[in-house]
């Protein structure tokens, strides 16, 4: 009374989970979001019952598909399964899972090497950005094993480089949708705290975010992850902050979505530009996601940002903005035209197959596809 779905179960950077073909999958939106629900164990805080890891990082779904678009050879379909609560978010990008695309299709025959190095086009259908994904294909087969290592991953694989063609206004209406660098956000008393005003830089290049200073809430930004997660008072703060920065980025009432992410800024004391702690959004990150990272090193090279005065940025047209977070540090390359503004951004990723084989989800939920 079960319903069969082949899947690979995958690390893509310092995220994992189930990847699907979309043609396995309901093509009914609603159902297939209760198969997803289903096959991570969906809604429980640990998800004992599925294939989640009872965590945000932990608890995501990559669905692919050959594309129609021309010039573009896979669509990729990023799913936010959220551990607790019975919701598929399918609106903001993941770059970590992103890095896992390319050695999906190509071990499922989507597409085929094209020699020691392949290199694939891929639109994110969330936001309609486009990258280009290029991974070692050594023997016409995805090579896993390598040297390169990013932190928050134990070891080191075969890199697997992104570069990402047009990232800003991914979910907003723009770069800066509040239309300028920096904004002075009110929020009233609430439960547990007193009224505050803050300078916050709403931002989206690639993830749509409101950064800030750790010093403003009174924080160093250095704080371990468990001891900001417990930090109730600071929680309550970033989430009335978190709403009111939704509805002035254009994206309404945000209390029931996982984007904005916040981050919270500090000067580098690791050799980095800028040292960071994101909450995801109600979860302090282990480390920090792809296209956030990608968002914060944009914010580090704009004049006027919060971040403008305490980040370390090199001279120069290329940059590398090295982003520090709590398990280590993300590298960011940044091109920039005459007028600084962002022409393009590249970094690295590693990738892992884990499993293969078939999830099973109850036939109540799908009894698979027709027949006949």
């Amino acid at each position: 009374m079960q319903t069969a779905i082949p899947c690979l179960f995958m690390r893509g950077g310092t995220s994992r989970g189930p990847f699907f073909d979309e043609a396995d999958l309901p093509v009914d939106v609603a159902t297939r979001d209760r198969v997803l629900l289903a096959a991570m164990g969906s809604p429980d805080r640990r998800e004992v019952d599925g294939l989640g890891g009872g965590h945000p990082l932990t608890s995501k779904v990559g669905i692919v598909r050959r594309s129609a678009q021309p010039g573009v050879d896979l669509d990729f379909l990023f799913a936010q399964v959220v551990p607790d609560k019975p919701v598929v978010d399918t609106t903001p990008n993941c770059g970590n899972m992103l890095a896992a695309v390319v050695p999906f299709a190509l071990e499922t025959d989507m597409v085929r090497a094209q020699g020691d190095s392949s290199t694939f086009r891929v639109l994110t259908r969330n936001t309609g950005m486009q990258c280009d994904i290029t991974v070692a294909t050594p023997g016409g087969r995805v090579a896993y094993s390598g040297e390169a290592r990013i932190d928050g991953v134990p070891g080191t694989a075969s890199p697997i480089k992104i570069n990402f063609l047009d990232t800003a206004g991914s979910v907003c209406s723009g770069l800066l949708p509040t239309g300028r660098l920096r904004d002075r956000v009110a929020v009233p008393a609430g439960d547990g705290f007193d009224a505050f005003a803050i300078d916050v830089t709403c931002i989206d290049n690639g993830m749509p975010m409101v950064l800030m200073r750790a010093a403003d809430l009174q924080r160093s930004g250095y704080e371990e992850v468990a001891e900001l997660n417990a930090d109730a008072a600071l929680k309550r703060r970033v989430e009335a902050l978190r709403l009111q920065c939704g509805r002035l980025m254009g994206l309404g009432d945000v209390a029931a979505k996982t984007y904005p992410k916040m981050g919270l800024l500090a000067a580098a004391r690791a050799g980095g530009s800028v040292s960071t702690r994101c909450f995801i959004p109600h979860v302090c990150h282990d480390a920090i996601g792809v296209l956030a990272a990608v968002t914060v090193a944009t914010a580090c090279v704009l004049t006027g940002s919060v971040a403008d005065g305490l980040a370390r940025i090199p001279p120069g047209r290329a940059k590398t903005v090295s982003v520090e977070h709590p398990s280590g540090e993300f590298s960011v390359a940044l091109e920039l035209d005459d007028a600084q503004q962002v022409l393009r951004a590249a970094l690295l990723r590693t990738a892992r197959l884990i499993m293969r084989g078939e999830v099973m989800v109850p036939a109540a939920v799908w009894a698979g596809p027709a027949k006949g």
